[in-house]
């Protein structure tokens, strides 16, 4: 059944600590262990808990690299305990930033600070609960904006004269995190805001912002919530020092669909190089986007879930071979460059043949929100906005989980860094249509209505010629451990 409209929209919020407190604690986000010491900028968990007469959910937006399953299900369940919001009703995302501890084992080449990932479930659910009490009567609006300046394509091609290697040795690599001769697809560019506004007084109490850019860069040797933070830090701000009736608020940004996209803009001059600036007049535009946003005191809210079990791409007789021979030579010592970093990644991903993702969808009136635990691609992002039943549409990806990149079956084709067998990016090549479907599933039940049928193609004619071409070239791929060899 549907949820129905009521008019007893109620909101809280609440902004937490997760600065990491015992030093050094081991840096998430690189290909090989690093050890920091030292605090550049806090780490938060920023959580909204939204109620109505029918249900009550949960989002929480943590700036961590990326969260692994275990963690965001002992979060939930502890949050479920002290506020009895059902965990399939619980959202936790991470922001990606490069520069909070880490938390997952194989990581590429990282391990979890095991003290750090032990605290951090506690403090996400200790945010929730937070949040739960201060829910008060509240009102909802939305409103998006396209800024293409903030956004590009990091994921560049090479013509077909110009292969790389790949970490086991191989020719394989035509798409390269740099520029090279062009974009190997499309970015999102859209810039989402879900604002709420007390009843009372008209007073804001929290935004959730969502924008498809990786990240943007940190110091080395400190801990940082990267743009995220000032992105958010600095709205907030702006908004409350706006509004005379304010003296708190909560601004959240979210990760979108940035698995193949960051700030750099590698045809031309970027247009701000400096991450203060660059969050800065990100933060100038939302506000200017945020004061238009209308809004509702009566709307639908509903929120579901579903799992999907998707298989692991399997190294190869040949590619374990490889691996046992560089495993044997480290002797127990970590990995330090990348070859090691996916030798040992081979191993793992032989000993961890299917992983099970939780998907979920949220629904505020007529705007939809999907989740995924993925570093998902541009144009994923784009074909579920552009399918979805709703009239808007945002994806909050690193979502309850993180099961790695999700390229497109034809990405696969072009190999590079996203697409290389590892926890970080090893689902099977069909990954990511039976993603998309399972959430359109899930966006078809939430609107009672069926998607819209996909008719544009979001790759240029060069990227659709080079995506053909190198299909032909590698036509050879399952010798290349993109499946298992029997």
């Amino acid at each position: 059944m549907l949820a129905q409209e009521t008019s007893s929209l109620k909101v809280g919020a609440s902004q937490v600590d997760v600065t990491p407190v015992k030093f050094p604690s081991i840096c998430g986000g690189t290909m090989v262990e690093l050890w920091y010491d030292k605090v550049l900028d806090p780490l938060s968990t920023r959580s909204i808990v939204v109620a109505n007469d029918e249900i009550t959910l949960a989002i929480a937006i943590v700036d961590s690299n990326m969260i692994p399953r275990s963690v965001c299900d002992k979060a939930k369940k502890l949050a479920h305990e002290k506020t009895g919001i059902p965990v399939d009703r619980i959202l936790i995302s991470a922001t990606h930033t490069h520069a909070a501890p880490s938390v997952m084992n194989f990581a590429l080449g990282l391990r979890a600070d095991e003290d750090y990932a032990k605290s951090l479930a506690a403090i996400i659910a200790e945010g929730i609960e937070q949040a739960h009490a201060k829910l008060e009567p509240a009102k909802v609006g939305w409103k998006r904006i396209n800024v293409p300046d903030f956004t590009h394509c990091r994921r560049w091609v090479r013509t077909a004269d110009k292969y790389q290697r790949d970490p086991f040795g191989e020719m394989t690599t035509r798409a390269t995190l740099s520029g090279a001769d062009h974009p190997s697809g499309p970015v999102d560019d859209e810039l989402s805001l879900l604002s709420f506004r007390s009843l009372d007084g008209d007073r804001p109490i929290a935004l959730l912002a969502n924008f498809s850019m990786h990240y943007f860069r940190y110091k080395p040797g400190g801990f940082s919530a990267d743009y995220f933070g000032i992105f958010s830090d600095t709205l907030a701000e702006t908004i409350v020092s706006k509004n005379k009736n304010s003296d708190d608020m909560l601004v959240a940004m979210s990760q979108g669909t940035s698995g193949d996209s960051g700030w750099q803009n590698y045809a031309g001059p970027s247009k701000y190089p400096d991450m203060k600036e660059y969050s800065t007049k990100l933060a100038e535009i939302a506000h200017k986007v945020y004061q238009e946003i209308e809004y509702k005191e009566k709307i639908t809210v509903d929120m579901v879930e579903s799992k999907l079990l998707v298989q692991r791409r399997l190294p190869s007789k040949s590619r374990l071979a490889w691996a046992a021979k560089l495993n044997k030579a480290r002797a127990g010592a970590r990995p330090k460059n990348t070859p090691e970093v996916y030798a040992e990644q081979a191993e793992w991903l032989d000993q961890n043949q299917s992983v099970e993702l939780v998907l979920q969808a949220i629904r505020f009136g007529d705007l939809a929100i999907t989740t995924l635990p993925n570093e998902v691609y541009g144009i994923t992002g784009l074909k579920l906005k552009a399918q979805s039943p709703f009239r808007a549409t945002f994806n909050i990806s690193l979502s309850n989980g993180a099961a790695g990149y999700i390229p497109p079956p034809e990405q696969h084709y072009l190999g590079g860094y996203t697409t290389w067998p590892s926890r970080t990016a090893g689902l099977e090549v069909n990954a990511e249509p039976e993603i998309v479907d399972a959430l359109l599933k899930l966006l078809e039940g939430l609107s009672g209505e069926k998607r819209k049928s996909l008719t544009t193609d979001f790759y240029t004619d060069q990227q659709r010629h080079t995506l053909k071409e190198a299909k032909a070239a590698n036509n050879n791929a399952e010798s290349r451990g993109v499946n298992r060899e029997e």
